[in-house]
């Protein structure tokens, strides 16, 4: 069953629990409940909200992240569960012992379906999609040739190109920057609730999300999920540039909706297994494992069935 994802930004409220149920209050009047096992997400924009001891205790027992947003919207901050997997000793081990070789195949194969994904954004723009096919074949062991980059700036050329006949024609060329204006500010808000969900995959299969593949900075946490990310940020292109089109460019409540939405998106498997996103995820993650211990990438990376 896929866990539900629980927005509070439009007005505050207070968190707290009764009988593992997360009960969410204003003014002293419960204004929605929810089982603590059915939440798998809360993301918390508004400054007024308050926390009992006990909500926050119950979201982590149920293997919940608790995502905090900074004054600009975005999320600054993840709680997470300490892992309770049944193995997490030997699979921290794994970690420890994966070779250098087999991790620069696995960031050939997470590089290689980034850009085949970029390519299937593309289709309003056939030229580039093109090249952009012919990068992905190109990809070597650690991208050693740089083809990600290469393909990034491609990419991000005709990102705005319609596809679609209703849409807007517009020879628009877009400048990706992390601080930039929307549609900059929804591709973080997107990636960054992505970051989360996958933080929270790794953490339930018992993995060190600091003990990365290719991202090795000492300062993030995070570095296992910055690269498992990569193949998936086509995603929330996808949708925040559907967002662009129709003129949604504020990251208010109806379009943090829109992108808190692509984790129930239907997916597929290289298995040919359809599911949420979220779930997709968890499948993702499992064949990393499995990676690890057969010294093989196998990667299972989820792709949009839309």
């Amino acid at each position: 069953m896929i866990k539900h994802t629980i927005e509070i930004s439009s007005a505050p409220v207070h968190l707290a629990t009764e009988h593992r149920q997360l009960l969410l209050k204003r003014d002293g009047q419960v204004v929605s409940r929810m089982a603590c096992e059915d939440v798998g997400m809360v993301v918390v924009d508004h400054p007024a909200t308050t926390y009992s001891h006990g909500a926050l205790r119950a979201l982590m027992e149920s293997d919940a992240a608790v995502v905090v947003c900074g004054q600009d919207h975005l999320p600054s901050g993840i709680l997470l569960p300490l892992a309770d997997h049944s193995e997490v000793v030997w699979r921290v081990d794994l970690q420890l012992a994966v070779s250098r070789p087999l991790k620069k195949r696995l960031w050939q194969q997470i590089v290689a379906a980034k850009i085949r994904a970029q390519a299937e954004n593309l289709a309003g723009a056939p030229a580039a999609q093109h090249r952009l096919l012919a990068f992905a074949s190109e990809v070597r062991s650690g991208d050693t040739t740089h083809r990600e980059a290469q393909a990034a700036r491609v990419y991000w050329q005709h990102w705005l190109l319609s596809e679609d006949a209703d849409a807007p024609v517009t020879d628009e060329r877009f400048r990706r920057m992390r601080d930039g204006v929307a549609p900059n500010s929804l591709l973080n808000y997107g990636y960054a609730i992505l970051r989360a969900a996958l933080a929270r995959a790794l953490v339930a299969a018992g993995l060190l999300t600091a003990l990365g593949i290719q991202h090795r900075h000492r300062a993030n946490a995070f570095c296992l999920a910055d690269d498992l990310i990569e193949p998936l940020r086509p995603i929330v292109d996808r949708r925040v540039r559907e967002l662009h089109w129709v003129g949604q460019t504020d990251l208010d409540q109806p379009t943090k909706a829109a992108l808190l939405e692509l984790l129930t998106l239907q997916t597929a498997t290289a298995d040919d297994a359809h599911g949420p996103l979220m779930v997709s995820l968890h499948r993702y993650v499992g064949s990393l494992v499995r990676s690890y211990e057969t010294k093989t990438p196998t990667l299972e990376i989820p792709r949009s069935c839309e």
